[in-house]
């Protein structure tokens, strides 16, 4: 899917990372929530307190999970699942793209 119809968007953004990653969360008609963002080139490190999907929508990045010792890799089209109440390092060298599905 390239877009999203019908939802009501957060005007003001989160910022983390001094900047290095800026989202805007999005809520769709059926009540769903999920944030749309770019991460510039970093290596971050995000904490979960709910299950996230992780969209990619351009570029690619390499994550390791929480208690995990592999970096996997994934671009545009794949996506990673993260567990509630989790972590996850994310590393990026081009502009990453991406939309997080959350619950």
């Amino acid at each position: 899917m390239s877009q999203f119809d019908n939802v009501s968007v957060i005007k003001k953004a989160n910022v983390y990372f001094e900047g290095k990653c800026v989202s805007h969360g999005i809520v769709l008609a059926d009540g769903s929530k999920k944030s749309v963002g770019v991460i510039l080139p970093a290596t971050l490190t995000f904490n979960t307190g709910a299950p996230e999907v992780m969209e990619t929508v351009f570029g690619s990045c390499r994550v390791r999970l929480k208690g995990e010792t592999e970096w996997k890799t994934y671009g545009e089209g794949q996506s990673f699942d993260v567990p509630a109440n989790s972590s996850f390092d994310i590393e990026v060298t081009e502009a990453y793209h991406y939309v997080c599905h959350f619950g």
